[in-house]
């Protein structure tokens, strides 16, 4: 039977219109399994966090160059304050208000005595979402960094270190304390040519002495996701107590390099990822 040239045109209209319907069909079931997936290929996670980085005593935040491009190429909005290093109250006080001034969620990272400044700055910061301690002091309330080194061996920096009495302009008085110049490439940063633990050695930056008997009144790595990096070699803290704080703290991840206690400027990569490692775990988990 012959079909109309009306007809036929109608049943091709027909036809194609269905053809159109099943590709639309498929491309929203597609559309629908990506979204679902999630990931950096689906659904956009959170927000990605602003990376916060705390040195140490006698660095400043130079020491985290290295980290701080690879965060940056990788991009993430980063920040490295200046530590005052005049003991827990002050520091981390400044640092407690220096937070306040970032929008969106955090992920905290401390080197050192970072570590406890970080520790006790983030107690009762919801937009802190995660903590990082590369080689670092992780003191609970009540303890201090000498109370919580006392539980293991000292290490070799405590016997290279020397006192300097100052002055304040109102009249008060206090000690800091420096590693000795021709001592800081051995039990500071021995994975570093001597050439650049010369420069560190006249530029560093002195701690108060109060600030190794400073008690916590607040720790943070109680309640908040913690990742630790360990540095097998660390001649200032020793790694054994690193690795039971990182045991104590519950960290969600334990990374264990060949470094000096200088791991951020030796192995910048390794403490990086380790960073992203906490960013990426709050976007995506």
């Amino acid at each position: 039977m012959r079909i109309p040239c009306k007809s036929r045109r109608n049943l091709n209209i027909v036809r194609w219109s269905a053809a159109l319907l099943a590709v639309s069909g498929i491309t929203s079931a597609l559309t629908l399994v990506t979204a679902q997936a999630g990931g950096p290929s689906g659904d956009p996670g959170r927000e990605k966090p602003t990376i916060v980085l705390v040195h140490g005593a006698f660095a400043d935040s130079s020491s985290w160059n290295g980290v701080v491009k690879r965060l940056q190429q990788n991009g993430y909005t980063v920040a490295a304050p200046a530590n005052p290093l005049r003991g827990i109250p002050q520091d981390s006080t400044y640092l407690a208000s220096f937070l306040k001034s970032v929008k969106g969620p955090i992920v905290l990272v401390g080197h050192s005595y970072g570590g406890e400044v970080i520790s006790q700055a983030a107690a009762g910061n919801d937009n802190v979402k995660a903590l990082v301690y590369i080689n670092a002091i992780m003191p609970d309330v009540g303890e201090s960094f000498s109370s919580l080194s006392a539980k293991f061996a000292p290490s070799p920096l405590t016997k290279a270190l020397k006192q300097v009495p100052f002055r304040n302009g109102d009249g008060t008085t206090g000690t800091d304390v420096y590693v000795q110049p021709n001592k800081l490439h051995q039990v500071f940063a021995a994975d570093l040519p001597t050439s650049q633990t010369e420069i560190m050695a006249v530029t560093q930056r002195p701690i108060a002495l109060s600030a190794f008997t400073d008690k916590l009144t607040g720790a943070a790595w109680r309640n908040k996701p913690v990742y630790v990096l360990v540095g097998k070699q660390d001649q200032a803290i020793n790694p054994s107590l690193e690795r039971y704080e990182a045991k104590r703290a519950n960290a969600r991840k334990t990374v264990q390099i060949d470094s000096s206690h200088v791991s951020l400027v030796s192995h910048p990569q390794a403490v990086e990822n380790l960073i992203v490692d906490a960013a990426e775990n709050y976007m995506w988990k």
